[in-house]
């Protein structure tokens, strides 16, 4: 007998059984310039937040206390969030660790894909001593209970089950798209289908959203949330005997199919991928309206960070409409709308924000420990619309920095647009009187 059924048949915690790898390790190219200087779980989140606390929240939620995230770019930052944020006590056995990529006797190579990445440190993971290996992406927002994930796979006797979300045919066109047995088993597996006819072929019954007890509302396809689920041998073996299969969504899945057993467990609830500098901005500008799509004040499903010991933010005649706003800030006499204001940030009077993200700072600057003639923030004055201001950035007096669809790409002193939006870069300084549009 399976030591996870023996534990079940005895009533015991199954997410006992569960080790956690978190996939951090690319360049974060689609995400630049906000992966410049730092690893793509490491890029700051809602004002206070780093993506990585996503993933991490949500296995502590779900009673997962062995935790591993992998990276190879950038990783200083991530290792010190990370260092700083997660502790757990002397007698939970709990930890969240770090493995980059390594030259060893078996690999000197960078990791060449997701699979690949897991393929390169399934030595170290002996360590978490678990009987499956949940893999989650470091670049997602959405909130799951892993212990439904965890019910299916077992309750199905999987090898391996795979997070599902119903998407249109629209959508469906960017996803890995499954086709499954009224059973929840998959049958088929597409990689971004893009014809009428595939995506046709591709359509979930409605008899399996029903098992499931999910309302598919002309949702009828189920797309790959690039979460996935392993028992630890089938992991291994099927790791150890294909080395050609580097990427999970693209190999390691469609091609375990046939001599597998791979279900999919169906979820409904918000789910983005964030792996755009545009995704990143409409995700923010989302959350900050009256009624966001990721609830952020459930009290047992609160996001984990570093905490800080910072000052409550201090308002002087400041007009504020659908915004977030983040301890630590000083704003005054300023105009702030559809924006997010993180930690720490300092806008002057005059100013006015629009659509935007300010990342705010490291540390809190006072006419003490200021740096040069301009101070960290943004300047009096100035306009700032359609743009994120990554942290520590410097905007003068009078500057306008104005996004818009109509801009091309390109890279400026201090700046950068991407996909009609204009990032200002961590550490960088704006002269006073700069037009950016």
């Amino acid at each position: 007998m399976h030591r996870t059924d023996e534990r079940r048949r005895q009533g015991c915690d199954l997410m006992d059984d569960v080790g956690a790898i978190v996939l951090g390790g690319g360049r974060g190219s689609r995400l630049y310039p906000l992966t410049a200087l730092r690893a793509k779980p490491a890029v700051p989140f809602l004002g206070r937040y780093r993506l990585v606390d996503i993933p991490l929240s949500l296995c502590i939620h779900s009673g997962i206390k062995r935790v591993t995230v992998l990276t190879q770019f950038n990783s200083a930052s991530l290792h010190r969030h990370i260092q700083q944020s997660y502790h757990f006590d002397h007698f939970s056995k709990g930890f969240v660790q770090i493995l980059a990529a390594e030259q060893t006797l078996e690999s000197g190579d960078w990791y060449q894909g997701t699979a690949d990445a897991v393929r390169q440190q399934l030595r170290q993971f002996h360590a978490l001593n678990a009987d499956h290996y949940l893999i989650l992406s470091g670049d997602q927002l959405y909130r799951m209970d892993y212990r439904t994930l965890m019910r299916t796979h077992v309750e199905k006797q999987a090898d391996v089950t795979v997070a599902a979300l119903p998407v249109t045919p629209k959508a469906a066109r960017a996803f890995g798209i499954m086709r499954v047995y009224k059973n929840g088993r998959i049958r088929e597996f597409f990689e971004k289908p893009s014809t009428n006819a595939q995506l046709e072929r591709l359509a979930t019954p409605r008899r399996v959203f029903d098992r499931f007890g999910i309302d598919p509302e002309g949702r009828e396809h189920l797309a790959s949330m690039g979460v996935y689920l392993f028992r630890r041998d089938v992991l291994e073996q099927i790791l150890q005997s294909h080395e050609d299969w580097v990427d999970f969504g693209k190999d390691v899945i469609p091609n375990s199919l046939r001599d597998r057993r791979v279900f999919a467990h169906l979820f409904n609830g918000f789910w983005e991928d964030i792996g755009t500098v545009r995704s990143y901005y409409e995700v923010h500008m989302r959350m900050a309206r009256p009624k966001p799509p990721f609830y952020l004040f459930e009290a047992d499903q609160i996001i984990y960070t570093h905490p800080r010991y910072l000052p409550g933010s201090r308002l002087q005649d400041v007009r504020i409409k659908h915004a977030i706003l983040c301890e630590g800030s000083r704003i005054f006499k300023a105009s702030i709308s559809n924006s997010v204001v993180g930690i720490r940030s300092i806008i002057r009077p005059g100013a006015t924000i629009q659509g935007s993200i300010i990342m705010g700072a490291d540390f809190l600057e006072t006419a003490t420990n200021r740096q040069g003639p301009i101070g960290i923030g943004i300047g009096p004055g100035s306009t700032i619309v359609n743009a994120i201001i990554d942290k520590n950035a410097r905007i003068g007096k009078n500057v306008v920095i104005r996004g818009s669809r109509k801009l091309k790409d390109r890279d400026g002193d201090g700046y950068a647009v991407r996909d009609g939006l204009v990032i200002v870069l961590k550490n960088a300084a704006i002269p006073d009187g700069t037009h950016i549009e």
